[in-house]
């Protein structure tokens, strides 16, 4: 682990707000995509393993850029939560400002729910993958796989935690559909990842 490794640990752990919980499940995406393409790799590294070739194509296809986005998906997350703290900074001296700071605040707090749906969303794709690569993958990797589904359903997991405290003050039908959104992907991502889970444990005969 290099030093870089270490001051994105450093920055999480201070007393500063971001980067929070939202980009840490960006970022355990961002593992899970990670170790997806380990497996995909160490899966065309034989002919043996040829049966899973298209599946490690494919996964391969689906995780170098879905890294690469988990990663601005960290940064999106940080900088939308910032977005709300200077939303509530905004002069509230007369009717008009409180009425525009009001607007200012409820439209960053969307935002700031967009951020980790978006992240759950793209942990449920990677899960729905990760069902398709457990049955034919390098036998030899199955556990590194398995550590990719719990990454990523973890992150599912821990960007809905983010999603709900963002939608719990306001209302209206945008945050029913965001609240709708955010079940729907955390759901579906339990789904998968329970696959993910008998698969391997099957393959294993564990």
């Amino acid at each position: 682990m290099n030093e870089g490794y270490m001051d994105i640990l450093r920055s999480i752990a201070s007393s500063e707000p971001t980067p929070g919980g939202g980009s840490v499940a960006a970022l355990s995406l961002a593992h899970a995509h990670a170790l997806s393409l380990m497996v995909a790799r160490l899966t065309l590294a034989k002919e043996k393993w040829a049966e899973g070739h298209d599946a490690a194509k494919a996964s391969i296809e689906l995780s170098e850029p879905g890294l690469e986005e988990a990663i601005l998906l960290a940064i999106s997350d940080s900088e939308a939560f910032e977005s709300v703290m200077s939303a509530y900074r905004l002069p509230k001296e007369t009717e008009d400002d409180k009425k525009q700071r009001s607007e200012e605040i409820r439209n960053a707090t969307i935002g700031a729910a967009l951020a980790p749906l978006n992240t759950a969303s793209s942990a449920q794709k990677l899960l729905s993958n990760l069902e398709k690569q457990s049955a034919s993958c390098n036998p030899n990797a199955l556990t590194d796989l398995a550590s990719a589904s719990e990454m990523a359903l973890s992150a599912a997991k821990i960007a809905s935690l983010n999603v709900r405290i963002n939608l719990e003050y306001i209302e209206g039908e945008d945050v029913d559909l965001l609240t709708s959104n955010i079940n729907t992907a955390v759901e579906q991502s339990i789904k998968s990842a329970n696959i993910v889970s008998t698969t391997v444990n099957k393959r294993l005969e564990w």
